[in-house]
């Protein structure tokens, strides 16, 4: 099975709430007594040395020149996978298929007027070599040396649970 069902688990075990889910998509529906949830994807592409991309983020966005995994929002009545792959072909000029992306770990956090999740999927294979077309900057980075660049608070949960798995 793909990706999806892996965060539709999460959702049946009450670790994303706010949202509905199913096999093969996360479907976010309004609630009144909770903040508006964002969905956002990101992707850990591991080369083959066990380096990871971060790219910084361009300046005039917000927390310009912070080190993240690639990524974006999830757009209405999009799949997160789908998202994801669309995201790493408008950033990054890489290829792969919903199949090339393993659900590995999530982040929450409160911004403003919506809360939103950060969904991060590991990532071995792709074709074409990534570019930076939405960043200002790409680097490879080993694992245990994230802590040393500066990093949205969102995704630095989310080096710990790298570290488990490289």
């Amino acid at each position: 099975m793909g990706g999806g069902f892996v965060w539709a688990q999460l959702c049946a075990e009450r670790l994303l709430p706010d949202l509905l889910c199913c096999p093969y998509s996360l479907v976010m529906q309004p609630n009144p007594n909770h903040a508006a949830l964002r969905i956002i994807v990101a992707a850990a592409l591991v080369h083959s040395d066990g380096r990871v991309l971060l790219q910084q983020r361009p300046a005039g966005k917000a927390m310009a020149g912070l080190w993240e995994f690639p990524g974006g929002k999830v757009e209405a009545g999009e799949h997160p996978e789908a998202a994801l792959v669309r995201e790493l072909e408008e950033e990054l000029a890489i290829e792969l298929g919903a199949d090339d992306l393993v659900p590995l770990s999530f982040a929450t956090e409160a911004q403003g007027d919506a809360h939103m999740v950060l969904l991060l999927y590991l990532v071995r294979h792709w074709r074409g070599t990534p570019q930076a077309l939405a960043a200002d900057a790409l680097k490879w980075v080993r694992v245990d040396d994230m802590h040393q660049l500066p990093m949205p608070p969102a995704d630095v949960p989310l080096v710990e649970a790298l570290k488990k798995v490289l």
